[in-house]
């Protein structure tokens, strides 16, 4: 063998193995339009949820005695309730679609108003185009506008994603794991003391490893009930072991005096966090709390954009950071929060609205940043119920939630549980 012959075959040994043919993408060119924002309602039954174990949660206008619910709340009757859900529609003029929900109807209420006439015509691809026009569009940029915004750009997120024939945690930069682990988000149930003991140790049977847990008292209860608060994670505790992880939520519903008395007497129960004491907008209000208490301090599910997280991060105003992306801005904005809080060491655990965009954003940032997400396991809230509708609701097993490999988010429809399907573009008949 000569030295010119050697040498190609010992090139052809080492040479990198053929790559599989990409799908073709459609006939594009990479340039479409989008061509009509479409808000779809769906309608059919669903069997009842076991209610008989609700409880309302502690919340800021229970301040005002004439305001607080009753406790526990009663169960409704009957057999098979009516059920609805409202998704996004975006399509484009190469005839590919985006789909994504479910929706708040008055979040759909603003796309239909505010956005959906400023969409036609851009470019679907174009995201960070598109989400900062959105933005500047409207100066009055937040609330419930930065939730339409959030649904649109989830929608388009979908679009890409199925452009380029692959989920959406690949387009943020691949998977950093093929399952996430969820925390059983108990709201609204009852936290009397042998109901909440049975279903904690449910959900930890089930393969949960966190818990978290609604207050049902707030200030206007006085003494007895942050006596009975208190009592609420002594309970969890015993009864959950000290290797679990507690969470609790008391949903802004605290001042600045009770929420630290409060803290101070349940430190010995070592919480993973305490949720939202106090309103959004009372951000030293964190400050100062976190200064009198070593129990962490969570929030940001009502924080708007990076900007308003990055207030809460600089000011040293909490632990865990919650911002939820079907809230803040969409998958967009919210990988730019993580990116921002990881600077601070902040930890981003996105409340769980809806969980199609939040486990594609946490399963492409590292464990580190993202560790765990929230399921509500209340069957009025969770995937069981709020994802009725779909062929592939994400429900965990052992605790954890697999990736799914469709385009997307994955979203399909179930023909036998859709029973009537109707275009809604009438502004204030959304709701």
């Amino acid at each position: 063998m000569n030295r010119r012959t050697y040498f190609k075959t010992l090139l052809a040994a080492c040479a990198a193995p053929q790559l599989p043919a990409l799908e073709p993408l459609p006939a594009t060119n990479g340039k479409m339009k989008i061509t009509a924002v479409e808000i779809w309602r769906l309608e059919g039954h669903r069997p009842p949820p076991d209610s008989s174990r609700r409880q309302p949660t502690a919340r800021p206008l229970d301040v005002y005695e004439d305001l607080r619910p009753n406790r526990p709340a009663p169960p409704p009757q009957g057999g098979a309730i009516p059920a609805s859900a409202m998704y996004i529609k975006i399509k484009t003029d190469a005839g590919l679609e985006g789909f994504y929900g479910p929706v708040f109807p008055y979040v759909c209420m603003f796309v239909d108003q505010q956005l959906k006439s400023f969409l036609i015509g851009k470019d679907p691809l174009a995201g960070e185009a598109v989400w900062d026009q959105m933005y500047r569009n409207n100066p009055h940029s937040q609330g419930v506008y930065y939730m339409a915004m959030s649904a649109v750009d989830n929608t388009l997120w979908d679009l890409r994603g199925r452009y380029y024939n692959t989920p959406v945690y690949r387009l943020l930069g691949g998977p950093t794991r093929e399952k996430v682990e969820c925390y059983a988000s108990c709201i609204d149930l009852s936290v009397e003391p042998e109901a909440m003991s049975k279903l904690a140790l449910q959900y930890k049977k089930e393969g949960f490893q966190h818990e978290k847990w609604f207050l049902a008292e707030g200030p206007g209860a006085g003494g007895e009930g942050l006596k009975k608060n208190v009592e609420m994670v002594r309970i969890l505790r015993e009864t959950l072991g000290a290797e679990m992880e507690i969470m609790i939520d008391a949903w802004m519903s605290m001042d600045l005096n009770y929420a630290a008395e409060f803290a101070k007497r349940v430190e010995q129960y070592n919480l993973r966090w305490l949720e939202e004491p106090f309103l959004a907008d009372e951000i030293q209000s964190f400050v100062e709390l976190r200064k009198r208490t070593r129990v962490p301090i969570a929030s940001g599910e009502h924080l708007y954009g990076r900007w308003s997280a990055a207030k809460y991060l600089s000011a040293g105003a909490i632990d865990i950071l919650q911002t939820d992306a079907d809230w803040t801005g969409g998958v967009s904005e919210l990988t730019k929060i993580c990116a921002i809080a990881s600077q601070y060491g902040v930890q981003v655990i996105p409340h769980g609205d809806c969980l199609h965009a939040m486990l594609h954003v946490i399963s492409s940032q590292s464990p580190h940043v993202c560790p765990i997400m929230e399921y509500m396991v209340n069957r009025l809230n969770s995937g069981q119920w709020k994802y009725y509708f779909e062929k592939y609701a994400l429900i965990p097993s052992e605790g954890k939630i697999a990736l799914p490999d469709r385009p997307g988010f994955g979203i399909e429809l179930d023909p036998a549980r859709v029973e009537r399907q109707t275009p809604v573009t009438a502004g204030w008949d959304m709701l």
